[in-house]
């Protein structure tokens, strides 16, 4: 084995692999190390949002993706009479996917796994234990069971809850654990055979069922403090969990069962030197929410750039703080809306459930509204890091209107054309990475040639978006660095984006952040203050 790379992953699970994917992608040499013989094949996560299959899409797996979801699945909140309390049912596509998605979690990692054999500068090692860390000035050292060393300019943690790397650390993993374990139960040839899944706020014992793919229905239930690994094993005391659910848990498939424990806890600091946590290494959410799984790959897809960058000379090792510094906020938002879905549908104080379900009942129809569009959950924002926050222009040429400012939001992904007129996502039609884009203008119009050069040293693309009408027109005029997308109009669109907001063009981060957004006239400026932002070098 080679004893030197660019970047160290410990741990083969979903956010590692996400990593070591992304960045391979990008040159890096990247040594993934696992501790198991094999990808872990038990039960965790059923659900991938639109953010994470954005981040899938970025890494050229989605197509592998796709086959092991479930595009948009509602989810129904009922309490022990089986009333609905909510209905979670998401329809638009504003990153480009469906924002709730059923899936198998072991096959999308074998997906992920494969995808490392594209990349010549990507290995995985399975059976491979890291015992010791040893940071220096220049990088740290690994030291393996087997006696082995391995040199890495920096190390990424996605071991999981238990990280061994967090512990060695001495790094605090603050929050809380409830005092009583749930059972997973995953059964094959799906005795249900309904598309959707059904959180169960029964204080009797609560419990979710959940429809798979490939005919796979998974239920979860609360244990109660008498009962534990022993039960679980006892087909009798499965098989009365499941009588309220089919007419016979005798003759059920079952192909795996779980205990588990619910968990709300954030590390005190996501890096420490050279040495990084992500994952459930850096927090750990109850499952209620459905957002442990993709809260790690935002974790991959926010730090795999920057450290690609850092690595390759592209920017100074300061931009690797603002890992933290983004992260953080949003993932404690995560934790805590999970934590407060998870005390609803889980607690089986009756007359605490009897509050919730009167709640419920006096719910307006906007509120109902704002459930079935997920508008509980928080979307990403960052208001410090690679992030340039201008002031709302001043011009007679825009309409005075109160619009939030979307810097650090993320931006939408609609469909549009390439510049022969080919429709796709957004995402394809430019190309990945840094993007500079504009509307119906030319970017290097608006760009000085010391930016332009800056720019370059980054990999950024140059985009002009124009309405397809414009494209034969637009080709014979466009310089050759720049790329032009067709827009299709409509809603949504990025024609109706940018007419709803004060700006004309945005800067995009490769993790499809807004940078920064300005009138076209102000984007010189704007870049060279984006490009400081992100420690660029040169």
């Amino acid at each position: 084995m080679n004893n030197a790379c660019d970047v160290l992953v410990v741990g083969a699970g979903p956010v590692g692999l996400t990593l070591a994917n992304l960045l391979g992608q990008q040159g890096v040499d990247v040594l993934l190390v696992e501790r198991e013989h094999e990808l872990v094949d038990y039960p965790r996560a059923v659900g991938i949002d639109d953010e994470a299959l954005r981040a899938m899409q970025t890494a050229g797996l989605v197509e592998e993706v796709l086959p092991h979801t479930i595009p948009d699945q509602k989810i129904y909140m009922i309490n022990g009479e089986g009333a609905i309390l909510s209905e979670v049912n998401p329809t638009t596509r504003e990153f480009g996917w469906p924002r709730r998605n059923g899936f198998v979690q072991p096959l999308v990692d074998r997906v992920l796994l494969a995808g490392l054999d594209r990349f010549p500068g990507a290995t995985a090692r399975f059976g491979t234990e890291v015992v010791d860390l040893a940071e220096d000035t220049d990088g740290v050292v690994a030291r393996f069971a087997n006696g082995e060393t391995v040199r890495a300019r920096y190390v990424v943690a996605a071991e999981g809850g238990a990280s061994p790397t967090r512990k060695r650390l001495g790094i605090s993993f603050e929050g809380e654990t409830r005092p009583t374990d749930g059972i997973v139960i995953d059964v094959a040839n799906d005795p249900i055979g309904t598309p959707h899944a059904v959180f169960g706020g029964d204080p009797a014992r609560s419990y979710a069922s959940i429809a798979l793919p490939h005919g796979i229905r998974r239920w979860e239930f609360t244990l109660f403090e008498d009962e534990g690994e022993a039960d679980v094993e006892d087909d009798e005391f499965v098989h009365r969990l499941l009588a309220p659910h089919v007419p016979d848990p005798s003759a059920l498939d079952i192909i795996r069962r779980r205990v588990y424990r619910h968990h709300a806890r954030i590390a005190g600091r996501f890096r420490q030197g050279r040495i990084f946590l992500a994952g459930d290494a850096a927090h750990v959410m109850p499952v209620v929410g459905g957002q442990g799984w993709n809260s790690g790959i935002r974790d991959a897809f926010n730090l795999g750039w920057k450290l690609a960058a850092v690595v390759k000379g592209l920017s100074a090792d300061g931009l690797l703080d603002t890992y933290e510094t983004e992260r953080l906020g949003h993932v404690s938002q995560m934790v805590a809306v999970s934590l407060r879905m998870a005390k609803e549908m889980t607690d089986h104080d009756p007359e605490k459930a009897a509050e919730r379900d009167r709640l419920a009942a006096s719910r307006t129809p906007e509120e109902r509204e704002a459930q079935k569009r997920q508008a509980f959950k928080p979307q990403p924002k960052f208001d410090r890091g690679v992030v340039v926050h201008t002031p709302l222009p001043v011009s007679k040429s825009l309409p005075a209107r109160e619009v939030p400012r979307l810097a650090g939001a993320i931006f939408p992904q609609p469909r549009a054309t390439d510049a022969d007129g080919v429709e796709m996502l957004l995402d394809d039609a430019t190309g990945q990475g840094w993007r500079v884009l504009t509307w119906n203008n030319d970017p290097t119009a608006f760009l000085s040639a010391p930016t332009r050069a800056a720019l370059d040293r980054l990999g950024a693309r140059l985009v002009q978006v124009v309405p397809r009408a414009q494209l034969p027109w637009a080709r014979k005029q466009a310089a050759p660095d720049v790329t032009l997308v067709g827009d299709l109009g409509g809603e949504p669109s990025l024609q109706a984006w940018f007419d709803a907001r004060p700006v004309g063009a945005v800067v995009l981060r490769p993790d499809h952040v807004i940078a920064a957004e300005c009138l076209s006239q102000e984007l010189d400026d704007v870049v060279t203050r984006v490009l400081e932002a992100a420690r660029a070098v040169g």
